[in-house]
């Protein structure tokens, strides 16, 4: 019985010094942090500009756009990565499909390039 028990002092182990570095970076930012808010620290902040009285105004659809844009291109580097990883293995028929799947995005750049979609003003 006491060796099952004693097989579990690792883990009781791990979850203490888990709870005590968690409850540490909890209590750290208010013995730490500097407070001296101002007015510019307490007000809203929201895409660039002051907040609006209503809620449910509209504002412009660019900054979607440029969210929208800029995810599409980063997932673009998050497939680049494994692919060049195992570039050695896949042989030619990875690399055409590779450079099949960067053209296609390259012609979307270039189409939403000629729409406008990058220009702010």
């Amino acid at each position: 019985m006491t060796d099952l028990l004693g097989s579990y002092i690792p883990i009781a182990i791990f979850i203490g010094i888990s709870l005590v570095i968690g409850l540490a970076l909890l209590v750290a930012p208010f013995a730490v942090a500097f407070k001296a808010p101002d007015s510019e620290k307490l007000s809203a902040y929201e895409c660039g500009f002051n907040a609006f009285d209503d809620a449910r105004m509209k504002f412009d659809i660019r900054f979607y756009l440029v969210s929208i844009l800029f995810i599409i291109f980063d997932l673009e580097v998050a497939f680049l990565f494994p692919w060049a990883v195992a570039f050695k293995g896949m042989g030619w028929f990875g690399f055409w499909s590779m450079m099949v799947f960067l053209g296609v995005l390259t012609v979307g750049f270039i189409y939403e390039w000629k729409k406008g979609a990058l220009e702010w003003e």
